[in-house]
């Protein structure tokens, strides 16, 4: 049995949730696990709150020969070194541009307010 630390999706549409678990590998990705070492909340502000690791079980598992997927590994490592950054503030907002305002072309008279001139004649 080959076994593998992944995150299991929990959550709903535009809020995804994780929890980082031991499972086997062959079986689905929201299927039970054989341990939940943590979680992981991408909505969380604060990049370093977003992930929650036991890292003793983590490296206990490791040492059974569980291999971490791509995502957790890259996770493991941001918190051993401890390197999250800080989120990007969002973009400042720019006024939109001003409308612009017609023309009359030379020779033309500008258009009167009372309608039309061949009514007039």
């Amino acid at each position: 049995m080959s076994v593998r630390i992944r995150m299991r999706l929990h959550g709903r549409k535009h809020r995804p949730f994780f929890r980082i678990c031991v499972i086997d590998r062959q079986k689905a990705r929201d299927g039970l696990p054989i341990e939940e070492v943590g979680t992981y909340d991408p909505m969380v502000a604060d990049k370093a709150a977003r992930v929650k690791l036991d890292m003793e079980r983590v490296d206990f598992w490791i040492s059974k020969g569980a291999l971490p997927s791509d995502r957790v590994a890259t996770l493991i490592k941001k918190i051993k070194a401890n390197r999250f950054g800080t989120a990007m503030a969002p973009p400042e907002r720019v006024a939109p541009k001003p409308l612009p305002v017609a023309q009359p072309a030379e020779g033309e008279a500008a258009p009167s307010e009372g309608g039309d001139s061949a009514a007039e004649s």
